[in-house]
C-alpha cells in the first residue's frame, strides 16, 4: 500500500494536526461590571476588616478577682508575675488575639500561659493572657470569653 504525500503542517509540527480553536470574547460591558463587583468585594472585605480591629476603644469585661481565680490559675499568675518557670513548653508564646475578643493590639503584645485542668492529660482550655502593659485576662473556654483578672473587686 503507498504511504499518502503528508500536509506542509503535518510535518513542520512533528506529526500533530493543527487545532482549530474558537474563542468567546467578553463583551466590554460585561467587563466592566466583572470589575466593578470584585472592587466592590474587595473593598467591603477590606472595610470590614478595618471595622472589626479598631472595636469599641475602651471593651467591656467582666471582671474576676485573683482571689475568685481557680487555685490552678492563682499559681499559673503567680508564675507569670515571677517569670517562670513554665510547666508547659507553650507558656509564653505569643497569642494572636484572631478571636479578636482582647483589646487590638500589635502582633506580639499578647502572651499566653496554661492553667491546669485538675485531672486532664492535655492543656485543656483554660488560659491566662498576659499583656505587656501589666493586663491579664483568664479564659475558661479556650478564648470564646474572657476575664480581665484584678487584684480586688470594688463596689460603688
Amino acid at each position: 500500500m503507498p504511504i499518502a504525500p503528508r500536509p506542509a503542517a503535518l510535518i513542520a509540527t512533528h506529526n500533530v494536526p493543527p487545532v482549530k480553536t474558537t474563542m468567546k470574547f467578553i463583551s466590554k460591558q460585561s467587563l466592566a461590571l466583572l470589575g466593578a463587583v470584585v472592587m466592590m468585594v474587595v473593598a467591603a472585605t477590606f472595610a470590614g476588616a478595618r471595622d472589626s480591629d479598631t472595636g469599641p476603644s475602651k471593651p467591656s469585661y467582666k471582671i474576676i478577682a485573683v482571689a475568685e481565680l481557680p487555685p490552678e490559675g492563682q499559681a499559673t499568675l503567680n508564675l507569670i508575675k515571677k517569670g517562670g518557670p513554665f510547666p508547659y513548653r507553650k507558656d509564653g508564646s505569643t497569642f494572636g488575639n484572631r478571636e479578636r475578643q482582647l483589646p487590638h493590639q500589635q502582633y506580639g503584645y499578647y502572651k499566653e500561659y496554661t492553667v491546669k485542668t485538675p485531672g486532664a492529660n492535655h492543656r485543656g482550655a483554660r488560659r491566662i493572657v498576659a499583656g505587656a502593659s501589666g493586663e491579664y485576662y483568664y479564659t475558661r473556654d479556650h478564648y470564646n470569653s474572657f476575664q480581665r483578672i484584678v487584684d480586688q473587686v470594688t463596689s460603688n
